[in-house]
């Protein structure tokens, strides 16, 4: 995984709002993607290859049109890295608070 171009994929806006798109109904063609966004084809089309530069869309020719694809992984793998090890500081940390305050009420 190349985390820096996951998180200058997931940096702008108009990038997470279409994977949000692709979310809600995977498999879908620029046209589609593009009737639930204010801007031109070539500008979305910029914004998805940057997409799956960082491998977070994946695409598929059936017949003439070109099917685009979410790809979870990379955002798992970031979650994995950058906001797992966080989570459980803070989970510990509410675990032994939970403890401190059980423990002075009884």
């Amino acid at each position: 995984m190349d985390a820096d171009k996951v998180f200058k994929a997931l940096g702008d806006p108009t990038r997470r709002r279409l994977l949000d798109l692709l979310c809600e109904k995977n498999g879908q063609t620029l046209s589609q993607l593009c009737e639930n966004l204010d801007m031109a084809r070539q500008s979305a089309t910029q914004h998805i290859d940057l997409l799956e530069a960082a491998n977070l869309v994946s695409t598929v020719k059936r017949g003439r049109e070109k099917l685009h694809f979410i790809n979870p992984v990379p955002l798992h793998e970031v979650y994995e890295r950058w906001v797992r090890k966080f989570e459980r500081q803070r989970l510990s940390l509410l675990h032994d608070l939970k403890q401190e305050l059980e423990g002075e009420d009884q």
